[in-house]
Parts: structure tokens; C-alpha cells; sequence
């Protein structure tokens, strides 16, 4: 017999979809879906898409996605791992220091695409040396 799910753990997979612990990493984030949107480079009815659980990203872009929400990608699919504190647990942090966090994620991000891009480009060359 399975236990019930613990009431306390918001975002937990038994309790939200990944759509949920989205939309809830996004307005931690202090960000419209319209910002978030542009940050991944999608539309913002895929985006929306997402939150609403009518479909799901691919794998680069769920990386893409914790990186600017400062999430763990466990944390999205899931559940568990580095996440967005429960709605009663969250900490208050001023406008400007959430906008820096999120201008911070984003330069993550976008550092993990060019270092992914940069490691293509090796191996092209590469396999361009052994020709």
C-alpha cells in the first residue's frame, strides 16, 4: 500500500506536473511568460504550452530552462532536488536582487549553449582532420 502524498511537499510528483513546478520556478522568477519565452528562444504559446502540461520540451531546452530559473533539472521533472521553496516558505528577496538573479541564470545559461555549441564545432573539426 502506498503512502499519502505529504500534503507539505508542494511540488513534489505525486502533488504537481512538471507544468506545475514551470510555471511555479518562472514566477519565482519574477518572470511573464512572455520574458521567459524570448530568454529560451521559443513562442510564447509553446511556453505556455509547457505550463498547461499539453507538451513537453526537449532536452536542451529543459536545460536551458533550470539554468535561467536557477532550478535543478531533477527539480523540474520531478520534484526533488534544487527547486522554488513552497508558496508559505518563501523568502522575501527586494525586485532588483530576484533581477539580478534572473540576468545571472540567464548568462549560465546561454554560457552551457556556447560551450555545447563549442564542443560540436571540435568534433567537426576533428573528424574534418581525419578526412
Amino acid at each position: 500500500m502506498q503512502d499519502a502524498p505529504d500534503p507539505n511537499d508542494w511540488y513534489s510528483e505525486e502533488t504537481a506536473t512538471f507544468g506545475d513546478r514551470l510555471a511555479a520556478a518562472r514566477e519565482a522568477a519574477h518572470l511573464a511568460q512572455k520574458e521567459l519565452a524570448q530568454r529560451v528562444g521559443i513562442k510564447t504559446g509553446t511556453l505556455r504550452n509547457w505550463e498547461e502540461d499539453l507538451s513537453e520540451p526537449r532536452a536542451n531546452r529543459l536545460s536551458i530552462l533550470a539554468g535561467i530559473l536557477g532550478v535543478s533539472l531533477s527539480w523540474l521533472l520531478t520534484g526533488e532536488g534544487e527547486g522554488v521553496a513552497a508558496p508559505d516558505e518563501e523568502e522575501s528577496i527586494n525586485r532588483d536582487m530576484t533581477d539580478l538573479l534572473t540576468d545571472m541564470r540567464a548568462v549560465r545559461a546561454q554560457m552551457a549553449q556556447a560551450t555545447d555549441r563549442l564542443a560540436r564545432l571540435e568534433k567537426r573539426l576533428l573528424a574534418m582532420a581525419k578526412s
